[in-house]
């Protein structure tokens, strides 16, 4: 996501005895080093110059079926932003000779509800399949009925690759090869020959790519100024291994002799090297990362994320490189990951709350202050630190109040396609949010899921019964959250007690009459949103009506 705009970088120099010190990967105030990702480092040098620039939006993590509980792949995508919130099922079927589907500009992440051409302009159309699949169509489309899945993040790269020749965002690429793909490889595949032929035309992106057997870890960049193409390499994600991608660019060194485990461009050599960013004669290995981007390849989350999969790795915060991904202490669950996406660095030395306490008027205890929260704006943080300088040291947490939706995906290979893809879908900050199951079969959502909420306040849209809640619950969020937290637990608790029955009846639908199976799975889905969404309106009226007598 490239919701927030930019953030300037300042160029920091830090001494090896605090490389060294810091080698547990602690962290204090006081060591100069790098805050939530803003800073430079240089840990060869110690100074490292990274770009100007760098965007700070979405968070994925993805699993390989040997480092999950249960043997599923599971991909998933924080779109942390003021992206639309509206999502539809597109359906697949037949299509006509001489068909075309249009590529559209971003503008379609502003638009009000499926269907909303204001503002909309096709930049080209390419030649549409004789036969599509369905899929989930949201900002960065999520799923199709054959278990294809992808989570996302806008990772940046080198502005000199930046190009305006040619027609494809990443959304367009995905929308384009969910419908007509069925594996990681296949889709993965697409993207790269459609980009190369068509020319992509979007900032640097990472998709995160799963079906029920393979994870993909797949990063792309513009050719350089008026070029068309595009430049491309993903790898395979070991299955007994967890990968994190946070806005930045993370791919090391790619071996395109090992068609098994890397793909890639023809061109994701010679492009370094003719750009200046690698000698293919100087004996050092190529690196994507260190190539296309030239930042330390990893931040705050990816550090904070894996550290959590593996303490046992003892990661250093400033070390040069992280692993791409990690084989888990424990094998983890779909739940699991939702609980990682909701990750604020509670009880760190990143807790932005750590220095908040006040004197609780009643016992005179000390407790934190009530109004203290993870996702202070800058105007409460610049008021308490005028108050107290350093009380509130600003992170980027991997959970954002400002989320438009999250998404975590199971893929398994032992259920039918229609039964075995699960989309656990929520609105707003993944920390506090209930998440509904939609199953890969299911062919339509109620109505009130095509309508966005960023345009204006609507009892007609999904979305706002869950920003509506989060936002009341932050106002006095130390004594608020568990109202909210409570029901997130009911919820997952009842879905994940639910669905082994449901899925036990879907499958033997399935081979008595794979429509009728659809169908079950699609009622099941709809009936659950339907509930949760109602929930939350209702969880809505019960905070708002807290503050009857002021806040």
């Amino acid at each position: 996501m490239r919701c927030y705009g930019k953030i300037s970088l300042m160029v920091i120099t830090i001494t090896a005895a605090m490389v060294l010190a810091f080698g547990t990967g602690a962290w204090t105030r006081d060591t100069g080093g790098e805050r939530h990702g803003q800073a430079s480092l240089e840990i060869g040098s110690l100074t490292w110059q990274e770009e100007a620039e760098f965007f700070e939006g979405c968070t994925s993590i993805m699993a390989g079926r040997e480092a999950t509980t249960d043997g599923s792949t599971i991909t998933s995508h924080t779109c942390d932003g003021s992206s639309r919130t509206w999502l539809e099922i597109v359906r697949g079927g037949r299509n006509e000779p001489g068909e075309t589907v249009p590529i559209y500009n971003k503008q379609i992440k502003k638009t009000e509800f499926a269907g909303d051409t204001r503002g909309l302009e096709t930049l080209g159309e390419v030649p549409q399949a004789a036969e599509t699949y369905t899929f989930v169509h949201t900002v960065y489309p999520c799923i199709n009925e054959y278990q294809l899945a992808m989570g996302e993040t806008t990772i940046g790269g080198r502005r000199e690759l930046r190009s305006s020749e040619g027609i494809f965002s990443i959304e367009e690429l995905q929308k384009v090869v969910m419908a007509r793909t069925k594996t990681a490889r296949e889709a993965i595949r697409m993207m790269g020959d459609l980009a190369e032929e068509y020319g992509y035309i979007d900032t640097g992106e990472c998709l995160t790519v799963i079906d029920p057997e393979e994870a993909w870890f797949f990063e792309i960049f513009g050719p350089g100024k008026d070029r068309k193409g595009c430049v491309w390499a993903a790898v395979r994600i070991p299955d007994d291994e967890v990968a994190v991608s946070a806005n930045i660019p993370r791919l090391g060194e790619v071996d395109v002799n090992d068609p098994d485990n890397y793909m890639a461009s023809e061109n994701v050599y010679s492009l370094a090297e003719e750009m200046g960013w690698w000698e293919s004669g100087s004996g050092k290995p190529f690196k994507m990362w260190e190539a296309y981007s030239g930042r330390r390849p990893f931040g705050i989350r990816e550090f904070w994320l894996l550290s959590q999969l593996a303490p046992s790795l003892n990661l250093r915060y400033f070390a040069q490189e992280l692993p791409l991904s990690v084989k888990p202490d424990k094998k983890i669950s779909a739940r699991n990951v939702m609980d990682l996406l909701g990750s604020t660095y509670d009880g760190s030395d990143f807790d932005q709350c750590r220095n908040l306490y006040v004197q609780n008027g009643r016992n005179g205890k000390m407790e934190l202050s009530p109004a203290a929260n993870p996702w202070m704006s800058s105007h409460t943080r610049n008021l308490l630190n005028a108050l107290q300088p350093g009380a509130v040291e600003r992170q980027r947490t991997v959970a954002v109040n400002q989320a438009a939706y999250s998404t975590v995906i199971q893929c398994r290979d032992w259920l039918p396609d229609p039964v075995g893809g699960v989309l656990w879908l929520g609105f707003d900050c993944p920390k506090l949010i209930p998440r509904i199951p939609i199953f890969a079969g299911t062919t339509e959502l109620p109505p009130e899921f095509a309508v966005s909420a960023q345009h204006r306040f609507r009892r007609d849209c999904a979305s706002w019964a869950f920003h509506r809640a989060c936002r009341l619950s932050q106002i006095t969020y130390q004594r608020d959250k568990e109202i909210i937290l409570q029901v997130r637990k009911e919820v997952l608790d009842r879905a994940f007690a639910e669905l082994p029955e449901i899925e036990k009846e879907a499958v033997k639908l399935y081979y008595e009459d794979p429509d009728r199976a659809r169908q079950f799975v699609n009622d099941y889905s709809n009936d659950f949103a339907r509930a949760v969404v109602q929930r939350m309106w209702d969880l809505g009226d019960e905070l708002w009506s807290k503050y009857v007598r002021g806040f």
